[in-house]
């Protein structure tokens, strides 16, 4: 009997030195997914910035040149170029959350249901995203886009509310 026992000691050892190895692969392969994570955000955003910048650009220069020239460029309505990426337009009087891209129009939707302002990382797990520091810091800036283009307000610093308007 002791040679067996022996056996299934070997054997467990060999199996917990690879569970060991598997668990630290994974936690190596984990830190670098959340690294890849925070890269993509980063990117997503300034790609989003600089086609809403050469939009603007090209809005008020008639000649835009070469590089913006080469970019895909589409229509939303009348007058408006999207140059590389959907744009958030203003609001005006008689616009509605449908002409939003679904993630924008979700967020406008969470926040005006809300009883208070709110902040990011309290919308994010609402929209259907993990509660992720990249997740929450894309979501941000996205909030502070629709600030700035009027659909909703930042009274105090990182919460966000629904802008008071008439309807």
């Amino acid at each position: 009997m002791g040679s067996l026992i022996g056996e299934l000691e070997a054997r467990e050892a060999a199996a917990r030195a690879r569970v060991e190895e598997l668990e630290a692969r994974v936690a190596e392969l984990t830190a670098r997914l959340a690294g890849e994570r925070e890269v993509l955000v980063r990117l997503q955003v300034t790609r989003e910035t600089v086609a809403e910048v050469l939009t603007e650009l090209s809005g008020r220069d008639v000649d835009a040149g070469p590089a913006v020239a080469a970019e895909p460029v589409a229509r939303v309505e009348s007058g408006v170029r999207v140059v590389g990426a959907v744009m958030v337009p203003h609001w005006r009087e008689g616009l509605s959350v449908d002409v939003l891209p679904d993630v924008y129009r979700d967020i406008v939707e969470v926040v005006a249901d809300a009883s208070s302002p709110m902040q990011a990382k309290q919308i994010v797990p609402r929209i259907g995203l993990p509660a992720e520091t990249g997740k929450i810091e894309g979501t941000r800036g996205k909030l502070k886009r629709l600030v700035e283009r009027g659909w909703l307000v930042e009274d105090q610093p990182g919460r966000f509310a629904p802008a008071r308007r008439d309807r």
